[in-house]
């Protein structure tokens, strides 16, 4: 999930004690790592002593850099579900410490070898209510050109989500996206090309649709509920959401490997998991996390959407990751 670095998450480690030890946690920034850092960074300080320095944002290509120069200064990072998936085997992370993450009680869609799940969202149909005469419900309906005019807008990176989009608006079933059928993907995409107004960052989608400079589109779930609870009038459609997640995962020759898998160990437990997913609208990965939570907040996250709920498969992305994002950066520059 790709956003800037906030500026308040990364003045946490300015206020901590300098005696104390430090560790390096670098994830997306905005809203994302604010909750982070109150949720998982702030109680791990105080239960350990060590600080976690923010940074950010998560940079895959930083990552191969740091860890082929045996020069590595980050120790925790949140990525992309798909991108922990790869990186794994190709020797860019290490492998969790299970003795130290109880990984019993952790969502298994969301566990590797290398990386457990940070939260899980999904992408989701949003609409502003006071700017479209009618809301579209489907992803068909999001093609639509004809019935919906005007701009729509899409996460612009190669990742989960706009592809299978394009797939159940053309009419695949779920249990049949997998392997992606990327020329039908693609030509169905190339209906409504002219029409889509790319968002790079989960602030600037929220802009885009309180603006109204695109009345609908595909949205991260927890934007929506952010831009709803700032007054803006939002239609959230969860039919046939898109489920992914993110991953936490520590780069290969981490300084602080030990401090690294205690901090996923909280991070990834009940309470934190339920504080960080009542701040953004996104699902804890924790299965333990539900008594922890108000049940009319938990009602409104993405574990609680299943009757029509599509899961990217992040196996298959890892395996073909290179291959589509060369075709989709390609696609989109033409």
């Amino acid at each position: 999930m790709r956003l800037t670095a906030s500026f308040a998450a990364l003045l946490v480690s300015a206020a901590l004690p300098v005696s104390a030890a430090d560790m390096v946690f670098t994830s997306w920034g905005g809203t994302t790592q604010d909750a982070q850092t109150t949720a998982w960074a702030t109680p791990f300080t105080a239960e350990s002593g060590t600080n976690v320095l923010q940074d950010g944002p998560t940079d895959y290509g930083k990552i191969k850099a740091m860890v082929e120069a045996g020069n590595v200064s980050w120790d925790v990072v949140d990525v992309e579900g798909d991108y922990a998936a790869q990186a794994g085997p190709a020797g860019l992370l290490e492998p969790l410490d299970w003795t130290v993450i109880d990984k019993s009680r952790l969502d298994p869609r969301f566990v590797t070898d290398y990386s457990v799940g940070s939260f899980y969202y999904s992408f989701v149909i949003g609409c502003n209510k006071d700017a479209a005469g009618e809301c579209p419900k489907t992803w068909a309906d999001l093609f639509d050109t004809a019935k919906f005019p005007g701009k729509r807008t899409f996460y612009k990176w190669s990742a989960p989500g706009v592809i299978e989009a394009a797939l159940l608006a053309d009419g695949v079933k779920p249990e049949e996206l997998y392997p992606l059928d990327l020329d039908r993907a693609f030509k169905k995409l190339d209906t409504i090309k002219g029409d889509i107004i790319w968002w790079s960052s989960g602030a600037q989608s929220q802009q885009m649709l309180a603006s109204a400079e695109t009345p609908y589109g595909s949205f991260w779930n927890g934007r929506l509920t952010a831009l709803a609870d700032s007054g803006v009038t939002v239609e959230t459609s969860w039919d046939q959401n898109i489920t992914a997640a993110d991953s936490l995962v520590v780069p290969k020759g981490a300084k602080n490997k030990a401090e690294a898998m205690k901090f996923i160990a909280l991070a990834t437990s009940p309470k934190p998991q339920a504080e960080m997913a009542a701040a953004t609208g996104y699902a804890p990965i924790n299965l333990d996390s539900a008594a922890e939570m108000d049940p009319a907040v938990r009602a409104t996250l993405p574990d609680q959407q299943a009757a029509t709920q599509v899961n990217a498969d992040m196996s298959y992305w890892a395996q073909h990751r290179d291959e589509i994002g060369e075709r989709w950066y390609a696609w989109q520059a033409q």
